[in-house]
């Protein structure tokens, strides 16, 4: 398996946590790893949720793509290491792109329920998580979703916003993910600082 699909020996410079929710924007998966890939050193890992692929394959991405199932199988026994926090050890920063109204929702609330929303919940917040906001307009509008957003905000999360387009269910409005472009910018800002020491997880090197 090749660095971006997963941890080498050799330490990579930055490693980035992309995770994915089930907005249709998770077409653009496959085209936000490989573009991620472009940046020197930089390794990257997938957390998917199950609703996440019915918009891309897995099989298209060239980076190891984590599950609820891969949580579950992972621990058998008290000694056995647990996954969201090797995860979370693992990288230096994450990405939750795109970011859809439910688990919005579950992690303004501090719900952690699946593999994505324990990383978030475990998450150390001297290293950087971006979030990138994608669903239908009348959902973005809705009174519930700046509240969520901004809580967001408050725990130290960094908003890369969404944008007005056509959406694919026909309606035209604000709550498009961001281009991939931009979130590879917004990551590229953050590859440029210092990031915080970690205790690197070499348990996933042998999963």
């Amino acid at each position: 398996m090749q660095e971006g699909a997963g941890v080498a020996c050799t330490r990579p410079h930055f490693r980035v946590l992309l995770g994915v929710t089930g907005s249709v924007a998770a077409l653009k998966t496959p085209l936000l790893v490989s573009q991620l890939l472009e940046m020197p050193g930089v390794a990257v890992r997938v957390i998917t949720t199950d609703h996440a692929t019915h918009f891309y394959s897995p099989a298209e991405v060239p980076v190891r793509v984590y599950s609820d199932k891969d949580e579950w199988e992972m621990w058998t026994r008290r000694s056995d290491p647990v996954l969201h926090i090797e995860l979370r050890r693992w990288a230096d920063l994450m990405v939750i792109a795109p970011l859809d109204a439910n688990t919005l929702g579950k992690i303004s609330s501090g719900i952690c329920d699946n593999l994505l929303t324990c990383v978030v919940r475990a998450w150390d917040p001297s290293r950087p998580l971006l979030f990138c906001p994608a669903m239908n307009t009348a959902m973005w509008h809705h009174p519930i979703t700046a509240k969520q957003v901004a809580l967001l905000r408050d725990f130290g999360y960094m908003e890369v916003p969404c944008i007005a387009k056509k959406l694919v269910c026909g309606d035209e409005g604000k709550g498009a993910m961001a281009e991939v472009s931009t979130i590879v910018d917004a990551v590229k800002q953050h590859f440029q600082k210092p990031v915080a020491q970690s205790s690197w997880s070499e348990t996933l090197d042998r999963i």
